[in-house]
């Protein structure tokens, strides 16, 4: 079953090349292209997108951070990636925080923008590596516990409150408890933004946020 991407980007050249190069892979189909925020907004009932990628400056009308927030507030099952032509630590927070998933540089690899629709639609949070870099060049005063830290770099790679209670021997109530201990000492609202914060800290390497290479990331598949 293919993942159904919305395109927003006001420049119509840019959107046409990322629909191209997009739905030559047979998982992937885009279902609609917007030129703002607002033009999505009035689609998305109708095209019903599981991944919207979109530009994060576009100008005039709403913002890409206030685009998003609407975006989930209607269908909070959406994924958010932000597209950005240049790193600004404050606006990859400010999207996090209202719930975008997945942060991508406009002059990354086609294979990186691949991993990260992929990453989102499977429930992971991406956040382009070269963003990712240099929030782990300044790596912040470390306040939290071993335990905490540990708590928080499983998180930040997607791990489920099950899954670490398995890994750390505890009761999915004792994990709940850290990640809301963890996000209130590092003021963050989502594991978006921990996921960043865990990078900045310098608890998990850039690599690990790519998901697994298969043969679908090296070469287009042939559509029927």
């Amino acid at each position: 079953m293919s993942v159904t991407i919305a395109l927003v980007d006001d420049h119509r050249v840019v959107s046409r090349s990322l629909q191209t190069y997009l739905e030559s892979f047979s998982d992937l189909r885009v279902v609609g292209i917007a030129a703002s925020g607002e033009d999505l907004l009035e689609h998305l009932d109708a095209w019903k997108p599981q991944v919207v990628l979109q530009d994060l400056l576009m100008p005039g009308g709403l913002s890409g951070i206030e685009t998003t927030a609407r975006v989930l507030a209607r269908a909070p099952d959406t994924r958010v990636i932000a597209l950005t032509a240049s790193i600004d630590e404050a606006r990859l927070m400010g999207v996090l925080r209202v719930g975008a998933t997945g942060y991508v540089r406009k002059d990354a690899e086609p294979e990186t923008l691949l991993a990260a629709v992929r990453a989102v639609a499977n429930g992971r949070t991406f956040i382009d590596p070269s963003a990712a870099r240099q929030l782990a060049d300044a790596k912040t005063r470390d306040t939290l516990t071993p335990r905490e830290a540990d708590v928080l770099r499983r998180v930040a790679l997607g791990d489920s409150n099950r899954t670490i209670a398995a890994a750390l021997d505890v009761t999915e109530e004792t994990v709940k408890t850290h990640v809301a201990h963890v996000l209130s000492k590092l003021g963050v609202e989502n594991r978006g933004q921990a996921t960043a914060d865990a990078l900045r800290r310098g608890l998990m390497a850039v690599e690990e946020l790519m998901p697994p290479r298969d043969v679908r990331s090296s070469k287009p598949e042939a559509r029927s």
